[in-house]
């Protein structure tokens, strides 16, 4: 029981004295949770898929499977990034900026109402006779207005679906109206202009303001539809939630953008290329990256001049991209460089962020949309967002942040190096089978699918890559528990700090000087020749 108590007290850090740290503590806690929760569903699903196609049975019923679909999506986009995101948000913004931390009882209460919403969204718990707790769940995360409904739908789901999104748009609103007042309170002393990572925190925070503004109107009026109180326009209502539908993508995107602008300079030991274009970047992503819903509802029947302007609008929002990663690229051109854990994770980012938002810019297209909307490759496209650029840039920010916070080092090198490349072999072999499945027409959520190679190739290659990611993860988990339990104590006083600090325990090569080895030996091979 001791020895419980102790890392209950290490992992929530509740001798730490710094409020920050241990509201920060508390978050990304909270988010893990969610995330590991949303990763068994997940899990679930592919296994369902994978049984179907080797040995045409079912593992589970289509309520859980579709439950899956939609907890994983709830759980892992909510309840892991985006909270996740502003925990990092609060306390690198707190490290950087020195504020002195107001209304504690407020973020305490947003922290409190948005964790209690996904107990609500996931739905009843019924223990004897049968465990269940899929019952509405099933309805999907995105639930297209006007189904579940009564007076609309024949299907019709518990009220608490609703409410629980109420409370999570709740929290989400009270975590962007701290950080947004504390910026405000910091800009009023600071002396100089805000640092670039700041300015996109700020950015991301206005940018989740807008973004929410159509779902919480949206899920407020099925609420009030849903009681009879008022009538409903299913397309108005849905183009409402849409404003949300694209925006979450930047809003959980935009973390690893302000990570790639903090950690390239630092790791490149030079100043950016062009601050100005960075903060031109931001301001523009705010723009452009919550006026594109009906991109999403580009089969519903509208007027083709809106589906064109929307189109134009998609692709405006690559200008501040191209523009990132210019001046990312420049900035780091000829540079020294260590491959370490928070260098490998940063490349993965930054790779991974064009190889996903080329597929992106496709799917803005109309005619494109047309052959592959609501099929695998959609799914395949923002799954290549996510693996491949959103959660390497968190991992890249904790592989620093959480030594910083504890005081600990990591407590194996070995550990971190397998948890990258089995991720990185893991989910490559998801997105190559999702899109795969994409482009030869299966539909998203193929519980069941005809029996051709086309298809049961690429679920296979799908699922076993999710097998070998989850286990990955799990071994990040294990090296993080440990760190908490055996890591080395070490001193951070500060971001550079801890950066240096991890890079420096976890370099594995020197580029250049390899590279220079290389060009030493390659004129005496071709005088040989």
């Amino acid at each position: 029981m001791k020895g419980l108590i102790n890392l209950l007290n290490e992992v929530f850090q509740l001798d730490n004295k710094d409020w920050i740290t241990r509201i920060s503590i508390a978050m990304i806690s909270l988010s893990l949770l969610w995330g590991i929760l949303g990763i068994i569903d997940a899990l679930m699903v592919r296994l369902q898929e994978l049984s179907w196609g080797m040995t045409q049975t079912l593992i589970l019923t289509p309520q859980e499977y579709y439950a899956g679909i939609g907890l994983h999506a709830m759980r892992d986009f909510f309840g892991f990034a985006v909270q996740l995101e502003f925990a990092v948000f609060i306390y690198l913004s707190y490290k950087l900026l020195n504020f002195k931390p107001r209304a504690k009882w407020l973020l305490n209460i947003g922290f409190i109402l948005f964790n209690i919403s996904f107990m609500l969204l996931e739905g009843p718990i019924i223990v004897y006779p049968k465990f269940n707790d899929n019952y509405f769940s099933a309805d999907s995360w995105y639930y297209l207005s006007p189904y579940g409904l009564p007076n609309f739908s024949q299907y019709i789901i518990s009220p608490l679906w609703y409410f629980g999104w109420e409370l999570m748009d709740i929290g989400v609103y009270i975590y962007v109206i701290w950080l947004v007042y504390h910026y405000y309170l910091a800009t009023q002393t600071i002396k100089g202009k805000l640092p670039i990572f700041g300015v996109y925190v700020l950015m991301t925070s206005l940018m989740t303001a807008i973004g929410w503004s159509g779902e919480t109107a949206a899920n407020t009026w099925d609420i009030f539809a849903y009681y009879g109180l008022i009538g409903l326009d299913p397309i108005a209502n849905q183009i409402a939630f849409g404003i949300l539908w694209h925006s979450i993508v930047y809003i959980t995107w935009m973390p690893a953008v302000a990570t790639l602008y903090l950690l390239i300079p630092m790791l490149a030991n030079r100043p950016l290329y062009s601050d100005r274009m960075g903060r031109i970047s931001a301001l523009l992503y705010l723009i452009f990256s919550n006026n594109v819903p009906i991109h999403h509802l580009y089969m519903v029947n509208l007027p083709v001049a809106i589906k064109s302007l929307e189109e134009v609008l998609t692709y405006t929002v690559v200008v501040p991209s191209m523009m990132t990663f210019f001046n990312l690229w420049v900035t780091v051109k000829g540079a020294t460089f260590h491959l370490n854990l928070i260098s490998a994770w940063v490349i993965v980012s930054f790779a991974g962020a064009i190889a996903a938002g080329v597929t992106g810019i496709a799917n803005g297209t109309v005619v494109f949309d047309a052959i592959i909307h609501d099929t695998l490759w959609v799914v395949g496209h923002f799954h290549a967002m996510i693996f491949w650029s959103i959660v390497p840039a968190g991992f890249a920010t904790l592989y620093y942040m959480i030594p910083m916070m504890i005081g600990k080092n990591w407590y194996s090198n070995k550990l971190g190096w397998m948890h990258f490349i089995g991720y990185l072999v893991g989910t490559t072999m998801i997105i190559i089978g999702f899109d795969a499945l994409g482009v030869t027409g299966l539909i998203r959520k193929p519980e069941i699918y005809p029996l051709i190679s086309d298809y049961v190739t690429p679920e296979i290659l799908a699922s076993i890559g999710a097998i070998i990611a989850d286990l990955a993860t799990l071994l990040w988990l294990i090296n993080l528990l440990l760190t908490f339990i055996k890591g080395k104590n070490i001193n951070v006083q500060s971001i550079n700090q801890a950066i240096n600090i991890i890079t420096a325990t976890t370099t594995v090569l020197e580029w250049n000087s390899i590279s220079q080895k290389l060009r030493q030996h390659w004129p005496k091979t071709q005088d040989k020749n």
